[in-house]
């Protein structure tokens, strides 16, 4: 389900209070956004979690939230398999996460949209980020 990201060199992980995402704007620049929310948060404006379903946003789920679509740039993304341990998996050239963008009370929130897992991978998870290849 993409428990963490390494960009640059930085890892963040979901269960850290203070993570945040890089989040690719049209510039090309990126900018930090926080990562989802967790039931420790005393935040109730955003879904619990870091992840939304892509078949969850078809059927406007998210839709008190805003939702719009970005991309979180990351050089490679971690999945824990049942038995607990890590697998780190990179990104190819010009590959991002698709990111959902939620907002309420002008603060905003970063969910990892999520597909199911690539049958070559299934035996780690059956959640994955939905990955997106940018145009050259």
């Amino acid at each position: 389900m993409c428990g963490g990201i390494e960009y640059h060199g930085d890892k963040i992980y979901f269960p850290n209070p203070e993570a945040r995402l890089p989040v690719r704007l049209r510039t090309g620049n990126v900018t930090w956004i926080t990562w989802g929310n967790r039931k420790k948060e005393a935040n109730r404006d955003f879904p619990n979690g870091g992840w939304a379903r892509l078949d969850s946003i078809y059927a406007r789920k998210w839709k008190p939230w805003h939702p719009r679509p970005v991309l979180i740039a990351a050089d490679q993304f971690m999945e824990k398999d049942h038995e607990d341990k890590s697998h780190w998996i990179p990104l190819g050239h010009n590959m991002v996460i698709q990111g959902l963008l939620a907002e309420r009370k002008n603060e905003q929130r970063v969910y990892v949209v999520t597909v199911e897992t690539p049958p070559e991978y299934a035996w780690i998870h059956d959640r994955w980020p939905r990955l997106i290849r940018l145009r050259s």
